[in-house]
């Protein structure tokens, strides 16, 4: 009997970990949930279907003579093929009104896609069937209730550094993930979407290249919406966790677990990324598909790109041009030349009070500003409805990108045209300022921000690219002035925070050091050089974090020779070669442990780091907010030995390169300084005052 439950429990251990672990991914090659294989009438019809998602089948294998006169592939909802079905699209992207008849294939793994939010639970077979003889040439029916693959929802990113967030995440594919609202300051200065095994993320993982494909260190997001995918032969059911992670310092910022019962759809090409040359149309790095347009509106200052998906139609809008301006877009209000008056456009632009971009519908009716009822009005305003739908939103070297999607027909016939598929039509476009009401002001009619010629696009077309270079191209000549170095003196109580580096003018420029993103604040000021008297005593009140399990969020102060820092992390040898003034108590048997650790307050950035458009850390404080946690600081006390040396430094235990100098000088030094600053004030005063006295007497003598 024991024997026998013995064997019962290996077994069952056993098939825990067939089932459980080493069968957590499907079995290879993975195609979705097996449908069947065609059964053929003629002309050759072979394949096996399975189903990838709701709405995508894929076909292995397809083979067909292609002499059919009329042959699509067909689907419906009769209890056999008949007449009372639909075409799926093959190929998807093609140009006219109707997709071409079947061609020839030969052994072909092909996807369908069903039209018009279709979904294969509404469907009960799929046929190639000739539309003019009636006749099916092969058939595979559904099964009912077929359980296809579907996209999985997970967690939002963990929020731990860097006001990371999003809302909840989705495994889209085998590959792909979707974020939405993702939200990032852009300060981590070798951060990237970072995939790998283990409970938490770590230092054996591997990059995932951002919504562009690029494997560049990530830029600043503020509630975009992106997907990113998976590179190589890599797929979700080979990680345990995706992280936003930097790599020099070995800091998570954030990330989310994946579960082991994923299944999801497989990875065959039918979930479409973004790819780099649709942001940026010169880019030599990927080859630029024949299905994708791109116009020049204005000449070096607004592009369009256009690409029709279903029912609607997708636009992306490169506009070079300030922040507190909008760019827009849309139909002329004239047959045959562009006209602004009677314009349905949608005017696109990022609203610095809400600190998101918009996209709103416009009708023209008068070229005045909005008054409720005539001018340039947003169609909610005169009693209509906003149908453009924001996508995404960016704004870099000085150009603002905006993608967009609008219906081909929106059922609006006084504020909205429909966009046609079977002419050329008139466009207009313009750049100009916003008013208070954050609505399209008036633009100049320089010619320089708005379209003067009859300019024309094909919304059906497959490969007007005129574009002849990317507004990204023009280089930002623009130098970036560093902040000056700030001082503390003459202050015997001194708060240290964390904040933000304040990009290239601030930790780096300062200090010629890398920055891992954040710094230290020394009464608020971005590491500000400290003046300090021998045998005066300094007190620090400590908000740098406490909470050991958290490193990007653990951060005591102490005070050494070293202008790295870092002591925890050092060796022994390493060690031995600082000299630590303060923060740190060494054991019985000489082991460290800092003793400054408070609770957590930072400086974040309200929306994404604007260190490099921002003259003066007065005014990029602006645009910071403290956030402190739960708890209580920590307080150390410096008595400044008569012994220190002249430079020492005030830093992070755990990290390298937070803080900086603190300048060590006699005592009453500080006081001579302030009563040398005093007199010099006063002696510029008296002067200015003389000098105005002389020129008051000689203009009026």
């Amino acid at each position: 009997m024991f024997r026998d439950f013995f064997i019962v429990v290996l077994l069952t251990l056993s098939t825990i970990e067939n089932n459980g672990i080493n069968a957590r991914a499907p079995p290879e090659p993975y195609y979705g949930r097996y449908i069947g294989t065609f059964t053929e009438f003629a002309h050759g019809i072979k394949g096996t279907v399975y189903a990838v998602d709701e709405s995508t089948l894929f076909v292995k294998g397809f083979a067909y003579d292609g002499t059919g006169p009329d042959a699509f592939f067909w689907v419906g909802s009769s209890p056999r093929p008949s007449p009372e079905g639909y075409i799926i699209p093959y190929p998807e992207e093609f140009s006219g009104r109707e997709p071409p008849i079947l061609q020839a294939h030969n052994n072909t793994d092909i996807i369908l896609r069903l039209p018009m939010g279709k979904r294969i639970r509404d469907i009960r077979w799929l046929s190639v069937w000739c539309r003019r003889f009636t006749v099916d040439f092969g058939e595979v029916f559904i099964p009912p209730m077929l359980d296809v693959p579907r996209p999985r929802v997970l967690p939002e990113f963990k929020r731990l550094a860097h006001g990371l967030r999003s809302s909840n995440i989705s495994v889209l594919d085998a590959k792909t993930f979707y974020i939405p609202n993702l939200h990032y300051d852009g300060a981590g200065p070798d951060a990237y979407f970072w995939v790998g095994n283990g409970s938490q993320p770590n230092i054996m993982g591997v990059k995932v290249p951002n919504e562009l494909g690029s494997y560049e260190v990530l830029r600043g997001y503020q509630g975009e919406d992106i997907e990113i995918q998976l590179p190589g032969n890599l797929t979700v059911y080979d990680i345990d966790w995706l992280a936003v992670w930097c790599v020099e310092y070995r800091h998570n910022f954030g990330h989310v677990n994946i579960p082991k019962d994923l299944d999801v759809p497989p990875a065959l090409g039918q979930t479409k990324i973004t790819p780099e040359w649709w942001y940026n149309p010169t880019t030599t790095t990927t080859q630029r598909p024949k299905s994708k347009n791109c116009k020049e509106l204005i000449d070096g200052k607004l592009q369009v790109q256009w690409e029709i998906q279903g029912d609607s139609v997708v636009i992306d809008l490169y506009g070079r041009m300030s922040e507190d301006q909008y760019m827009a877009f849309g139909l002329s209000g004239a047959n045959g030349r562009s006209q602004m008056i009677n314009g349905d456009v949608v005017v696109a632009f990022y609203d610095r009070s809400q600190l998101r971009f918009r996209v709103e519908d416009y009708y023209i009716s008068h070229l005045s500003q909005c008054d409720g009822k005539q001018g340039v009005c947003p169609d909610e305003r005169i009693g209509g409805r906003n149908d453009a739908v924001y996508i995404h939103g960016d704004r870099k070297n000085g150009v603002t990108n905006i993608k967009y999607r609008r219906f081909l027909q929106t059922n609006e016939p006084v504020n909205d045209q429909a966009i046609p598929l079977d002419r050329e039509v008139n466009v207009i476009a313009a750049i100009g300022p916003l008013n208070s009401r954050k609505e399209a002001n008036a633009h100049s009619h320089t010619g320089d921000e708005h379209t003067i010629d009859d300019i024309k696009i094909d919304f059906s077309s497959k490969n007007e690219h005129s574009c002849t270079s990317s507004l990204y191209d023009r280089k930002d000549e623009t130098v970036v002035k560093p902040w000056p170095t700030r001082e503390i003196s003459n202050e015997n109580v001194i708060t240290a925070r964390i904040g933000p580096t304040g990009g290239k003018r601030g930790y780096t420029a300062i200090t010629g050091h890398p920055s891992w993103g954040i710094a230290w604040y020394l009464n608020d000021l971005l590491i500000p050089e400290l003046i300090v008297e021998r045998g005066q005593t300094y007190t620090f009140i400590i908000e740098g974090g406490n909470d050991e399990t958290q490193p990007a969020r653990y951060h005591p102060f102490y005070i050494s020779d070293s202008d790295e820092g870092g002591y925890g992390q050092k060796s022994q040898l390493k060690q031995s070669r600082q000299t630590v003034y303060a923060g740190v108590k060494f054991e019985e048997d000489g082991y460290p442990r800092p003793t400054a650790a408070g609770r957590y307050c930072e400086w974040q950035h309200i929306t994404v780091d604007k260190s490099s458009d921002i003259e003066t850390f007065e005014e990029y404080k602006k645009t910071l907010k403290l956030e402190c946690e739960p708890g209580e600081p920590a307080i150390l006390n410096w008595t400044v030995s008569h012994d220190t040396p002249d430079l020492v430094y005030y830093q992070c235990y755990t990290h390298n390169n937070l803080g900086w100098k603190i300048r060590v000088v006699d005592p009453g030094t500080t006081l001579k300084r302030n009563s040398v600053s005093s007199i010099a004030m006063h002696t510029s005063i008296v002067l200015s005052i003389s000098l105005f006295a002389i020129h008051f007497i000689r203009c009026y003598l």
